[in-house]
C-alpha cells in the first residue's frame, strides 16, 4: 500500500511537471530546460541530504551503481523534453506511461509472480497505445515519428533508472542515493550542453518555471526511490505512470489540446490497464 501511495504522490508531482514543459518548452533547447532543472531540484535537495545519516552505507560499489542510474535517469528525462517539444501530450504521455510493463517485467525476473490478470493488463496497455498514436492527426508523420521515438525512450530509461533506484535504496539510505543520481545526471547533460554548444540564455529567462519543474521532478523521484524501501516497490512504478492521466486532462484544459472520443478511448484503456496492474 505504501509503494502504490508514494507512486501515486510521484504521479501528480510530474504530472504537474509535465505540464509545465508543454506551457514553456517552445523557447529553449531540452537540454538546456533539463540542466537547469536538474540544477535546482539538487540544490533544494542538498541540505536535506547533506543532513542524513546514511552516507556510511554509500560504498564504492553503490556509488558507481547511483552514478550509473543518474545518467539513465537523465537521458529518460531529457527524451521526455524532447518528446514533449515536437508532439503534443495525448500522443507522447500515454506512451511514455507504458514503462510499468518494464517494471514488471523486472519484478517477475526476481521473483514476483504474475498471473494472468497482469499479463492481460499489460496488452491492454499496449493496445491503448497503440489506438493514441494511430488517432493522432495534428502533426505531421515526420513529426509524430519522432515524438513516438523519444518517447519510447523516455520510458525505457524511467523503467530500468527506477528499478536501479529501488536497488539502491534497499542498501542505503533514499535521500543520498537521489542526490547522487541527480548529481550525475546534472554531470551527463552538462557534457552534452557543453560538446552541442547550447545556449542557455532562453532557458535562463524562464527559471521561475524551472525551479517549480525542479522541484517536481525531485519530489518524484525521491517518492519512487523511497518506496524501494517498502514491499512490491514496482507498484510505485505502476502508479507513477499515471503522470500522463494528469498531464493530459490539463493540457486538454488549460492548453485546449484537442482530445478526438478515439484518443480519449485509447487513452482511458492504457491508464486502466495500469491502474489494474497497481492493483494486483
Amino acid at each position: 500500500m505504501y509503494s502504490l501511495l508514494l507512486g501515486l504522490l510521484a504521479a501528480v508531482l510530474w504530472g504537474l511537471h509535465d505540464f509545465t514543459i508543454r506551457s514553456i518548452a517552445a523557447g529553449a533547447d531540452a537540454a538546456a530546460l533539463y540542466l537547469m532543472v536538474l540544477l535546482f531540484g539538487g540544490v533544494l535537495l542538498l541540505p536535506f541530504a547533506a543532513l542524513s545519516p546514511g552516507w556510511g552505507a554509500i560504498s564504492a560499489g553503490v556509488l558507481g551503481f547511483c552514478v550509473i542510474t543518474g545518467l539513465i535517469y537523465a537521458l529518460g528525462v531529457y527524451a521526455l523534453y524532447r518528446a514533449f517539444i515536437i508532439g503534443p501530450v495525448r500522443l507522447v504521455a500515454p506512451i511514455c506511461g507504458a514503462f510499468p510493463l518494464l517494471s514488471v517485467g523486472f519484478a517477475v525476473a526476481r521473483g514476483q509472480e504474475a498471473g494472468a490478470v497482469v499479463w492481460l493488463a499489460s496488452l491492454a496497455v499496449l493496445a491503448g497505445i497503440a489506438i493514441v498514436a494511430q488517432g493522432e492527426s495534428g502533426a505531421t508523420q515526420g513529426s509524430r515519428r519522432g515524438a513516438i521515438t523519444w518517447a519510447v525512450i523516455a520510458a525505457l530509461g524511467f523503467a530500468v533508472s527506477f528499478e536501479m533506484l529501488h536497488q539502491a535504496a534497499e542498501q542505503a539510505a533514499d535521500l543520498p542515493v537521489t542526490l547522487i543520481a541527480r548529481v550525475a545526471g546534472f554531470a551527463g547533460v552538462s557534457v552534452w550542453v557543453i560538446w552541442q554548444r547550447i545556449d542557455l540564455k532562453p532557458a535562463f529567462a524562464i527559471w521561475p518555471s524551472l525551479l517549480l519543474m525542479g522541484a517536481l521532478d525531485v519530489g518524484g523521484m525521491l517518492a519512487v526511490t523511497i518506496a524501494g524501501g517498502f514491499a512490491r516497490p514496482e507498484f510505485a512504478s505502476v502508479a507513477s505512470s499515471c503522470f500522463g492521466l494528469v498531464t493530459i486532462l490539463l493540457a486538454w484544459r488549460f492548453l485546449h489540446e484537442p482530445l478526438t472520443r478515439l484518443q480519449a478511448f485509447g487513452a482511458v484503456v492504457v491508464f486502466g490497464g495500469i491502474a489494474v496492474l497497481g492493483l494486483v
